[in-house]
C-alpha cells in the first residue's frame, strides 16, 4: 500500500485527484499508476484502470489471474467492472469513497452472486492516512479557487471604482 501511496502522491503533484494503485503477482510489482483523467482527457484514466493497462501489457494478457490490486481509495463501478473482467484475485483498498465507492460504500459490484468470477476485497488497509492525503488535497483546491474567486473580485472592485467626488 506504501506504493500505491507514493503512486497518489504522482498524481497530486500533477494537480490530479490523489489516487494511486499498485498490482503486484506474489512479491513482484507488476504495473503501478495514478489518477490522470484530467491530464490524459480521458474520464477513465483512474489510477487502477492505468495500473490494470500497463500490468495487461506486461504480461501480454488481458487476464490478471492470481494478481492483488492495492488502490488508495475504494473503486468505482468502472474500475471493479474492469478489476472483475481481468479476473484480479483480490483488491485492498484504503479510504473508503461515500460518493462512488463500489466495494460497499454506495454499492457493492462484488458481492453479486451470480457473477462468474470472484474478487475478495480487504478494505480500510491505511484507511486514515489514506483519508488524510484526499481530504488534504481537496481542502488545498478550496482554498486556491477561493483566494483566486477574491483576487478577481478585488480586481473587478479597482476598475470599477467610482472617481473621487471632488474630481467630478
Amino acid at each position: 500500500m506504501k506504493l500505491a501511496q507514493a503512486a497518489a502522491e504522482e498524481a497530486r503533484a500533477a494537480g490530479e485527484v490523489p489516487v494511486g494503485a499498485v498490482l503486484v503477482r506474489g512479491d513482484e510489482v507488476i504495473a503501478k499508476g495514478f489518477n490522470h483523467p484530467i491530464g490524459a482527457h480521458d474520464p477513465s484514466a483512474h489510477a487502477e484502470m492505468v495500473a490494470l493497462r500497463a500490468a495487461a501489457q506486461a504480461l501480454e494478457n488481458y487476464r490478471l489471474p492470481g494478481c492483488e490490486l492495492y488502490v488508495t481509495l475504494e473503486p468505482c463501478l468502472m474500475c471493479a467492472g474492469a478489476i472483475m473482467h481481468a479476473r484480479i484475485a483480490r483488491v485492498v483498498f484504503g479510504a473508503r469513497d461515500p460518493k462512488t465507492g463500489a466495494c460497499g460504500s454506495v454499492v457493492d459490484a462484488f458481492a453479486n452472486p451470480q457473477l462468474n468470477h470472484h474478487t475478495t476485497v480487504v478494505g480500510g488497509a491505511l484507511e486514515d492516512e489514506c483519508a488524510a492525503a484526499l481530504k488534504s488535497f481537496f481542502a488545498d483546491r478550496r482554498r486556491a479557487l477561493r483566494e483566486a474567486r477574491e483576487a478577481r473580485a478585488a480586481l473587478d472592485a479597482a476598475r470599477i471604482e467610482p472617481p473621487p467626488a471632488e474630481s467630478l
